[in-house]
């Protein structure tokens, strides 16, 4: 007997999956409790190859016989609304393709904060406005953003209509940022100076909620793709590769193709030629992740279903306040985050590759070749999360970043960094390397889990109050983590500034000071362990290890299955 087209016919005669509120499998037949019984088929039940006979009463009942289980198994992998008998605890499975297509849409967002990254040389080079304006308006930008996230969270968690709760805001998000990020690289230098920084103002602020709309899809969709705390860390290990091939991508585009075919950051036809790009991939990468949500996009999925506590916008206090895990979450991110962003900043790339090691070029290749053994870090980390849960990874990952990023300074304070060439390959470079990459699997360990781990929290929200805000509780974090993260841009603008870079960034073509030095340290290496260190602090107190995470889904799934079953009685 082919299981899965029988499985598949037997779906279609009793009017689809979402026609089905309860299955349950007995000892040679399969119970299905259903929403309209005008939709099933009764004939073409009967005519399947496989079926032994049918019976409609209470139940319908479909006779399968001794090889019942393996039907009752294919269903299970159709995504069947209950998967297994009333009492038994079972995940909501996701196949692992389409978790992986999902994880398309994080990285679709990320081109474009990539692309915005090289927004300050545009500005101040191309526009004519002051560094540390340009500076300001972007903190000011990433404040707003945070404000925007809780709106847009409680629009989604409302939202459960004919195309579902995320695939609206993933794709109207998408469209947003196109247009405004088109908008802005063509248009803000040809307005009259005076109108000139409200234009550049207005024209971001729009772009801001494009990018919640598609960033809080992220989030909170994963609380609805799969709950498995063995499947949920692979999101990690895909967002990391993806977003690693990009950003390596994007690196490489732009430092071994952009700027030699323009001549560096002052040519106007350079930001045309990047948001064309970004524009084009992030659309197509948007268009994946809908495909990879589709079948989950659906209330069954959503918390305790139709069973879950209605929530109103002035239950965000209350969430936040009594969500201990959500919060310490939020401490380690957004500690992590403000560094990271800062350390990854375009300008501090400059800074390192273009000044102190004199070769721009390599960060795009050196970026494509300590890529692969990354992964390959990462891929174990992802495992050790799915044995021993996704806070332990964490840890371990920042405790090794902490000390890999050490020893990395002492590497540039002793060794001389312009002896780094991939053309003239001596021990110097060999070393560089081998840092590099062991650092970038800890820092990559250390951060792949956090958006798995936001579901994590929205899932003990389930638990302790019945509630399923994956919107919320994915904005909320959003919110916090924007509002610390937002002096980034600041930060650099500043900092820069400090070392007399007041009215451009610094560019390969300046020479090596100690003021670039110190500061590149400060901002490359010594912020990062600070976050890192603060997130160490943040997670002694995060309750969410494995052994609880199993707890809360055996809980959610029993009061799942009673209300069905109060439904159906």
């Amino acid at each position: 007997m082919d299981y899965k087209k029988v499985s598949r016919r037997i779906l279609k005669a009793v009017g689809g999956r979402n026609n089905i509120l309860l299955l349950e499998q007995c000892a040679t037949r399969l119970l299905f409790s259903i929403k309209d019984e005008s939709l099933v088929d009764i004939a073409a039940l009967e005519k399947i190859d496989g079926v032994l006979g049918v019976n409609q009463s209470r139940n319908l009942e479909v006779a399968i016989g001794t090889e019942v289980g393996q039907v009752f198994a294919a269903l299970a992998q159709a995504e069947v609304t209950i998967k297994g008998k009333v009492g038994q605890s079972v995940y909501n499975e996701v196949a692992l393709w389409r978790l992986g297509l999902f994880a398309f849409n994080n990285t679709a967002t990320n081109l474009y904060m990539i692309g915005m990254a090289y927004v300050s040389y545009y500005a101040s080079g191309i526009a004519g406005l002051a560094v540390v304006t340009v500076g300001t308006i972007l903190t000011l930008m990433r404040i707003f953003d945070g404000f925007t996230d809780p709106i847009v969270g409680y629009f989604i968690d409302k939202t459960d209509g004919k195309f579902g709760k995320f695939r609206p805001f993933m794709v109207a998000g998408n469209v947003i940022l196109g247009i405004m990020t088109l908008t802005i690289y063509h248009t803000t230098h040809l307005v009259d100076p005076k109108y000139r920084l409200v234009y550049f103002i207005a024209m971001y602020a729009i772009y801001i909620i494009g990018y919640t709309f598609q960033t809080a899809c992220t989030k909170a969709g994963q609380a609805a793709m799969t709950n498995n705390p063995e499947t949920r860390p692979k999101f990690g290990l895909f967002d990391m590769l993806y977003n690693s091939i990009i950003m390596t991508g994007i690196s490489l585009y732009v430092s071994t193709y952009l700027v030699p075919k323009h001549g560096g950051f002052q040519e106007l036809a350079l930001f045309h030629e990047l948001a064309l790009t970004v524009v084009i991939f992030s659309g197509i990468l948007t268009a994946l992740a809908v495909i990879g949500i589709w079948t989950k996009d659906r209330t069954e999925f959503f918390g305790l279903g139709e069973g879950s506590t209605k929530t109103t916008f002035k239950d965000y206090w209350p969430v936040l306040k009594g969500n201990r895990p959500l919060q310490m979450l939020i401490v380690a991110a957004g500690t992590d985050k403000i560094a990271l962003s800062v350390a990854g900043n375009a300008t501090v790339a400059v800074m390192l590759y273009g000044i102190i090691i004199g070769d721009f070029s390599l960060s795009g290749l050196i970026g494509m070749i300590v890529l692969v053994p990354t992964l390959l870090i990462t891929l174990w980390g992802t495992k050790y999360a799915g044995k021993f849960g996704q806070k332990k990874a964490l840890v371990f990952g920042t405790q090794a970043s902490i000390v890999m990023y050490g020893i990395l300074f002492l590497f540039f304070l002793l060794a001389d960094p312009t002896q780094i060439s991939l053309k003239n390959f001596g021990l110097t470079t060999a070393l560089f390397l081998i840092l590099l990459i062991i650092s970038n699997g800890a820092k990559t360990i250390s951060g792949a889990f956090v958006i798995p781990m936001i579901s994590d929290c929205a899932d003990y929200e389930t638990y302790k109050s019945g509630r399923f805000v994956p919107g919320m509780m994915g904005t909320l974090f959003s919110f916090v983590d924007k509002l610390i993260s937002s002096f980034a841009s600041m930060i650099i603008a500043f900092s820069v500034a400090a070392i007399g870079f007041t009215d451009r960034m610094p560019d390969i073509t300046d020479g090596a000071t100690p003021q670039i030095f110190w500061l590149t340290m400060a901002l490359f290496i010594g912020l990062p362990v600070l976050g890192w260190i603060a997130s160490l602090i943040a997670m002694k107190f995060y309750d969410l290890d494995k052994e609880k995470m199993i707890e809360v889904q055996k809980h959610i799934q029993s009061e799942k299955e009673k209300y069905i079953l109060s439904q159906v009685e």
